[in-house]
């Protein structure tokens, strides 16, 4: 199942443990081992500094991240079937309000509704029978007052009349390993003149953000659209407007101050619209785009307006 023709095998402990298999692959005195700093675990780090006293470890994430930065039509392909599936599970999370019901009920709503369509692009042979269509993780939901937290997770609490209810995917939204961003907010019932022209912000200062998107343009440039419209209408900024997407859940480049990457066709980010009044509400939107030739285009999509579910 792999082009990789060294393949080394190792189990936790004993005489093929993972600790052999790794010091074997690597020279006996190392001036240099080269590891991904940002997802290297405590066991390896430890086992590293203790075997290879005098060699200087190395970060190869921003080598890797240079590499993944531009996608390939393969790529680009699987990560609008991650789309797809990102968008029938948020019509199954806005299928699921209504004054009374859960959020827990909620996050069961998007992971039925996200696992059949998953399971729709697969097959049961080749290599796509070792593909799960599962969605899983604990979904991110925020409602009424707790909607200006962040990254709260689902609880047994009832919605109700008037309730923001926030759904963000970026841990969920994936298929085939490519993760996307994807984030809406509802209103149970009915909403407050405030909360519609917090969430109306949002939107408008991410819209600023994608109508900047096109190639030759500067990553921070994108993000101070946004930033433009969200003084214009009396809010302060966030740390980012958005970050590329792809097979890790942060890549770089990032849209934010300072970053000066230029953007380039096949280039992925979630681009992200966000406001948050500590304690009352809040405003958000994301979603997922790819560069093209002449600007941009979603791999994510669902209404991108108010949206006020009927009961």
């Amino acid at each position: 199942m792999t082009w990789v023709s060294d393949i080394r095998t190792w189990e936790d402990a004993g005489q093929r443990s993972w600790g052999r298999a790794l010091a074997g692959a690597l020279p006996a005195n190392p001036a240099e081992i080269w590891v991904k700093a940002s997802d290297l675990p405590a066991i390896v780090r430890n086992f590293l500094d203790e075997s290879f006293t005098t060699a200087v470890l190395r970060d190869i994430g921003p080598v890797l991240g240079t590499q993944r930065m531009i996608k390939s039509p393969l790529e680009i392909a699987v990560m609008k079937q991650a789309g797809e599936i990102a968008g029938a599970m948020m019509a199954g999370a806005h299928g699921s309000l209504s004054v009374g019901a859960k959020e827990y009920e909620s996050a069961l709503a998007v992971i039925d509704a996200g696992t059949r369509k998953a399971a729709g692009f697969l097959t049961a042979t080749g290599w796509d029978r070792f593909v799960s269509p599962m969605i899983h993780n604990l979904q991110i939901l925020q409602s009424g007052k707790d909607a200006s937290m962040v990254h709260r997770r689902a609880s047994v609490k009832a919605y109700d009349r008037f309730d923001p209810v926030y759904f963000c995917f970026c841990n969920m939204a994936q298929f085939k390993q490519y993760k996307l961003g994807f984030d809406r907010m509802f209103h149970v019932g009915a909403v407050t003149d405030e909360a519609a022209r917090v969430q109306q912000a949002a939107i408008d200062a991410q819209q600023a953000a994608i109508a900047a998107i096109r190639p030759g343009v500067l990553a921070q440039d994108v993000a101070a659209a946004a930033n433009a419209a969200y003084a214009e209408r009396g809010y302060e900024t966030g740390y980012r407007t958005g970050r590329s997407i792809g097979v890790a859940y942060l890549e770089a480049p990032e849209l934010k101050a300072g970053d000066k990457t230029v953007l380039q066709p096949g280039m992925t980010f979630a681009v992200d619209g966000g406001i948050s009044i500590d304690g009352i509400t809040a405003g958000r939107i994301g979603d997922s785009i790819v560069v093209t030739e002449t600007g941009c285009d979603y791999l994510t999509d669902y209404p991108r307006t108010l949206l006020v579910t009927d009961a």
